[in-house]
């Protein structure tokens, strides 16, 4: 295999194994937006991509797929419990959603973390090219990027993070707290999706390792006793709007759509939520809000359903198996309350469903509700808002999520308040015609104005500067 001029590292591949017709494993190209945002660009400049297959204890090769040379880093069964399930998922992941769920802290997790993270370093330092490039994303690799300098100093080195950085309140709890800061300024730019995040994150440098910070610089000592500098601010990403908008408009979606609203009793509304089934999402908050709506009496199982679909996520960790049950209960609690023999209160679908199914539910839905207690971004308000071509629909969004910062017209709502949510919901609901068009055309100018490839050159244009110092 050639070396690649630039190089992604990412936990998994940008492809899935399936098998064929005729029986035959073969891979296809994952859903995604980071995977179609830097596809073509990486097809141009033949481009690598490092990352896990999906898949315990298989070896394989370097392999070629869609012009992009795939280079798949092994893990074991265990290193999987503990590297993935352990410090990404239940350490990392609660730390940095505000301990919503309390992290686990255990050496051994640590261990394995350092040991992957320093397999990822070692496949993406063996293909870059010569002063090539390389990006690394999220926080199941923070500490490739130092490993990658130790090793390839020559390269550029960018990294991405997709989750939010926690107030060094909580970020200092974690016992190897600046070991993670100096592997991720090991990266020249270290993007987040909020500016919070980004100052949250140079606060933590300041007080940690002390290193001398200008507004977005952090100046870092090198082994040669001078100094190089890493860039740290914001760039929100966003999602490739061009197949919501192509899907929404396809009549046997529309169609679809209209099936979606028959099946549920034709309700005069219809509040959808879609997220992962995770703590972090504020299912339990949102089910709890409109639960009391029907009681109080303010909403009418005849009148308005809730759809709310939450996809299968890390069935293997506690936390995640106790809330299932938690949800599951409370819906079956209203359902029973509250169903008629012609309407359901809630619709809940615990199943990940293909794209075309998600547009044609959007499609069906008045009011989108996204109500996470915290989250790097959000995407699925933005695939919302890009389907809604008739600028008519409401978006209720949680001021803790990243896309609060950029759709201010959405309703804005803290969800931890249940009264204010509750009221949230019904402004939604009683919206007038016009004001739901005025706020739509904002939003949807916002998203479709700032999609997946804007996101991904304006951090290559940062990493270009950097280069170009």
């Amino acid at each position: 295999m050639p070396a690649a001029d630039f190089v992604v590292v990412a936990n998994r591949l940008p492809v899935d194994r399936v098998e064929g017709p005729d029986g035959e494993e073969t891979w296809r190209t994952s859903p995604g937006g980071l995977v179609a945002a830097l596809e073509p660009m990486m097809r141009s400049v033949h481009g690598a991509w490092v990352g896990w297959a999906g898949q315990p204890d298989v070896e394989l090769d370097p392999f070629e797929i869609n012009g992009i040379d795939l280079v798949p880093v092994a893990l074991s069964a265990e290193e999987i419990a503990d590297y993935y399930e352990g410090f990404a998922n239940d350490t990392i992941w609660p730390l940095y959603h505000d301990v919503i769920a309390p992290p686990q802290y255990h050496r051994e997790w640590w261990e394995a973390y350092v040991r992957v993270n320093r397999r990822f370093a070692e496949a993406a330092a063996s293909v870059v090219a010569s002063d090539g490039t390389v990006w690394v994303h999220d926080y199941q690799l923070q500490l490739v990027p130092q490993m990658i300098r130790e090793l390839r100093p020559d390269v550029t080195i960018g990294y991405f993070h997709h989750i939010p950085f926690p107030a060094h309140g909580l970020y200092a709890q974690l016992p190897w707290r600046d070991q993670v800061i100096k592997g991720l300024l090991g990266a020249d730019v270290i993007g987040f999706q909020r500016a919070q995040d980004a100052t949250y994150f140079l606060t933590a440098v300041r007080r940690r390792v002390r290193y001398e910070v200008k507004g977005s610089a952090v100046t870092v000592p090198t082994e040669d006793g001078g100094t190089r500098t890493a860039v740290a601010r914001a760039f929100p990403i966003s999602i490739d709007t061009a197949p919501y908008k192509e899907l929404a408009a396809r009549p046997e979606i529309r169609a679809r759509a209209a099936e979606i609203r028959a099946s549920l009793g034709n309700p005069k509304k219809i509040l959808l939520g879609v997220d992962r089934l995770d703590y972090t999402k504020g299912i339990r908050h949102r089910v709890k809000a409109y639960g009391e709506l029907l009681e109080d009496g303010r909403l009418d199982v005849e009148d308005v359903t809730l759809v709310q679909v939450a996809s299968p996520s890390r069935e293997r960790v506690d936390a995640y198996v106790h809330l299932r049950d938690e949800i599951e209960l409370a819906v079956g609690r209203i359902n029973g309350d509250n169903d008629t023999m012609g309407h359901t209160a809630i619709r809940y679908l615990h199943q990940g469903y293909p794209r075309e199914e998600m547009v044609a539910l959007y499609l069906a839905a008045d009011v989108m509700l996204v109500t996470a207690l915290r989250d790097g971004m959000n995407l699925v308000a933005k695939e919302y808002v890009a389907t809604r071509a008739d600028n008519h629909g409401v978006l209720v969004l949680s001021e803790f999520t990243g896309a609060a910062d950029e759709l201010r017209q959405a309703v804005l709502v803290n969800p931890h308040d249940i009264a204010g949510l509750k009221d949230a919901i019904m402004t939604a609901i009683e919206m007038p015609s016009g004001e739901q068009t005025k706020r739509m055309r904002a939003l949807r100018r916002r998203v479709l104005e700032n999609d997946v490839n804007a996101w991904s050159s304006s951090f290559l244009r940062a990493l270009s500067d950097v280069r170009t110092r």
